[in-house]
């Protein structure tokens, strides 16, 4: 049996790296100014983008079947969607700005559930090779 320790490794790099550019290098206004009203089509596409960038993780890194592979990007979606709508909620609510302290900590969290949803699919991914 081969070892998975590095189809592992390259899917969290990969994840991590795509995370920072989608959320910091592709983000627009539009999307970002938009994160906070549900259902906005400025969500909808940044969540959207990330799934996008995903589908090379499972697609190339770790092949897994097709059903698989819409499950996770489905759920990705979901979750991602709603981590940010809810941190934009957390933020408007409480009329947060960057100089505040909780803006930050709620900006943590967020990209702390971001990353542990990178982890679960390193997870899914890592029982498929097996």
């Amino acid at each position: 049996m081969p070892d998975p320790a590095g189809p592992i490794l390259w899917a969290i790099s990969f994840l991590l790296l795509k995370h920072a550019v989608a959320d910091y290098y592709l983000q627009t206004p539009y999307q970002y100014r938009n994160k906070g009203t549900y259902g906005h089509l400025g969500g909808l596409l940044h969540a959207g983008l990330h799934v996008l960038f995903t589908l090379p993780v499972f697609l190339i890194i770790a092949p897994i079947s097709l059903l698989a592979g819409a499950l996770i990007v489905a759920g990705e979606f979901v979750v991602h969607y709603h981590v940010d709508w809810i941190k934009e909620q957390f933020v408007k609510r409480n009329r947060l700005t960057s100089e505040n302290a909780t803006y930050w900590q709620a900006m943590g969290t967020d990209q702390l559930a971001h990353g542990l949803t990178y982890v679960l699919i390193v997870a899914i991914l890592a029982g498929a090779l097996n």
